[in-house]
């Protein structure tokens, strides 16, 4: 088995928490749910959904292309929401991110977020090579 590494940030605001942004392992890459903050790690653009998935997946973007991948080798994406209705506005933000062939996803209505301001959090796997 490939042995995993670390994809770290800069600045890497998980760091503090004992959480890697993603991990590579082998051809494959996994973030970890990449929230709609600043480089502060301060939530951004709070009760407007459509700039906070841009966000989330601007980071998902970062992270898979720090470990040589990149947004255009997604394979699964796995999207968390605290409202199911958010899932129209998604679907245009996703149009900005996606390639061809899209990649699987799972869109999911959660409680809550880590942040209570957060509308959506974002994590994927990604290809390398």
């Amino acid at each position: 088995m490939p042995t995993p590494t670390a994809v770290a940030g800069a600045p890497d605001w998980y760091a503090p928490t004992r959480i890697s942004l993603g991990i590579r392992v082998g051809d494959l890459v996994f973030t970890s749910g990449q929230a709609p903050v600043d480089d502060s790690g301060s939530t951004v653009a709070p009760g407007d959904f459509a700039a906070q998935a841009r966000q989330a997946m601007a980071h998902v973007a970062d992270v898979l292309t720090r470990a040589g991948s990149g947004p255009e080798r997604l394979v699964k994406v796995t999207v968390f929401v605290t409202d199911i209705a958010h899932q129209d506005l998604f679907a245009a933000v996703r149009d900005e991110w996606y390639p061809t062939p899209f990649p699987a996803e799972s869109f999911v209505q959660v409680a809550a977020l880590a942040d209570p301001r957060w509308l959506v959090e974002i994590e994927a796997i990604g290809a390398v090579g």
